[in-house]
């Protein structure tokens, strides 16, 4: 039986008209979070989707395109169970779930507002495949789930977000099987060029008292490191045309986009 099938005996669960199934849980923010996280990142997320019109655009033409790069460019064979974190409007879930080999998904973030009421209208606008899907709070430091559960761990835009990054993948390390994946896209890396506006910028948020959530490969490279996982970055260039060949000149110069692969090769 599938883990969201059986977690469903566990809580309260409804089925919206994408047939995907969401869990409701009450207890599972850990000793890293609490409940100004969860209003935080309803706050961005609510930001995000009013004051830019380029959010539902964005979800169903551009983000779609690191999927297929994924899968064609990098080889990467989702298949099998599926983890979703910080899954936010979860237009990452919805593309995975129309891949044929992908046979269940559970869609996690910190908010269940955001799992409740807007991950259904991406999976609509998507035309996800709901019925491999389901959506349940959880916390990406201790996720509730088995340890060797999952075939993959997939995330958009998190990583860089996290307070703890190396006890956020020991976390994922541990629900991984062996041979298991880690697939992390759209985090930002500070290029080997610092512009003058970047270093301004990050001046400001240091002065702020915010911490910065951009980090160098090298950076990145050590959290993984420390967590016992080996970083494999590959190249992202989802252009096309004449564009296509300047950004594979500059990636990592003047900007930085990569995909982050770790694949686990033990039990523990």
């Amino acid at each position: 039986m599938p883990f969201g099938e059986r977690l469903i005996s566990l809580g309260k669960t409804t089925v919206n008209t994408t047939d995907s199934k969401y869990v409701e849980k009450k207890q599972y923010l850990s000793r890293h979070s609490h409940e100004l996280v969860v209003a935080q990142r309803e706050s961005e997320e609510r930001l995000a989707r009013e004051f830019n019109d380029d959010w539902y655009r964005s979800a169903k033409e551009e983000w779609p395109k690191f999927v297929h790069f994924l899968t064609s460019q990098c080889g990467i064979k989702f298949h099998g169970r599926v983890l979703e974190i910080g899954a936010g409007g979860a237009w990452f879930s919805a593309e995975l779930s129309k891949l044929p080999n992908v046979v269940e998904l559970i869609t996690t973030d910190y908010s269940p507002k955001l799992l409740r009421e807007q991950a259904p209208k991406v999976f609509k606008l998507l035309n996800a495949n709901g019925a491999k899907i389901t959506r349940m709070p959880a916390d990406f430091y201790a996720l509730g789930f088995p340890a060797n559960y999952f075939d993959y761990v997939v995330c958009s835009s998190v990583l860089h977000r996290t307070a703890n990054m190396v006890s956020a993948l020991r976390e994922v390390k541990r629900v991984l099987k062996p041979g298991g994946r880690l697939v992390a896209i759209r985090e930002p890396v500070w290029p080997l060029v610092q512009l003058r506006s970047r270093a301004k910028a990050r001046a400001q948020l240091v002065a702020a008292g915010v911490a910065d959530p951009f980090y160098s490969l090298a950076d990145y490279r050590e959290f993984f490191l420390q967590a016992g996982l080996k970083l494999e970055t590959r190249s992202v260039n989802v252009s096309r045309g004449f564009k296509y060949y300047v950004n594979q000149l500059v990636n990592g110069l003047t900007h930085a986009r990569y995909a982050f692969v770790s694949t686990k090769t033990s039990k523990s």
